[in-house]
């Protein structure tokens, strides 16, 4: 990565009541890891999508992370949007290159399936593995992405119902019965609110059962908790965040180095 006009290359996180991020932590500490003195990463905390027009007018920002609740209403912010993101219609990386043209990318897609991968051999119904998809925002296109690429069949949950979608109070013991994966898309139970979480059943959870939360913070949330206790399988959105920050910074580190 070299530095160019001593300017001080800027990155940071585009979201919404994001104080809590750990994207911050992760970059310094890899900045000064790998002795990159002339970076930096900021939080860039908006109420309104509008807002990032400002943020975009800083001549040294390189890139950014996009975040809840942003990640598809940034979409007619950008100059151009890669294959993957725009088949997800959710964009969670952006790029400035050297013509100033800020390009969308998806990388979630990437974090969360290695990370969920990890984890499906030790389901002993893999064969017949259906999800049930909380949340139907950004993310949760991500999600259905991989699901549909990992020839999983799922269902998406939404607090109203809608074509498509069901709903919290549609979920039952029979239809836990034939959803074995659930997935928190939402950001109920995020810090400081930690004792929220998605309106389940959960007296109907057994160890069949895989919960995969994508809040990170805290490492355990209440949705985890209560899965735990009925023996389910569980993981955060830790290990997906990390390795989606990486396949960012290739991103960004392949423009600075043009």
């Amino acid at each position: 990565m070299k530095k160019i006009r001593n300017c001080k290359f800027i990155f940071g996180l585009i979201g919404r009541g994001i104080n809590y991020s750990f994207s911050r932590k992760f970059f310094l500490e890899k900045f000064e890891k790998e002795s990159i003195f002339h970076a930096d990463y900021k939080i860039f905390d908006i109420p309104k999508i509008e807002n990032v027009s400002r943020i975009f007018q800083n001549p040294c920002l390189k890139g950014c992370n996009v975040t809840i609740p942003y990640k598809t209403s940034i979409i007619p912010f950008l100059n151009k949007i890669v294959a993957e993101a725009e088949s997800i219609h959710s964009v969670n990386v952006v790029k400035i290159d050297k013509n100033g043209h800020r390009i969308g990318y998806n990388t979630d897609f990437l974090g969360f399936e290695s990370s969920f991968k990890k984890d499906l051999n030790r389901l002993s119904h893999k064969n017949n593995l259906k999800a049930l998809i909380l949340g139907t925002g950004g993310v949760s296109k991500t999600i259905s992405f991989v699901l549909n690429k990992l020839r999983i069949s799922y269902q998406y949950v939404s607090r109203t119902r809608k074509k498509g979608f069901i709903v919290y109070e549609d979920i039952n013991e029979d239809l836990l019965k034939k959803y074995k994966i659930i997935i928190n898309c939402t950001p109920l139970g995020t810090f400081p609110n930690i004792n929220s979480c998605p309106s389940l059943p959960y007296q109907y959870i057994s160890s069949e059962h895989y919960f995969y939360d994508l809040v990170y913070n805290p490492n355990k949330t209440l949705f985890l908790k209560k899965a735990e206790k009925k023996g389910a399988l569980i993981k955060n959105g830790l290990e997906m965040l990390y390795l989606q920050a990486e396949e960012s910074w290739k991103i960004w580190n392949s423009l600075i180095d043009e």
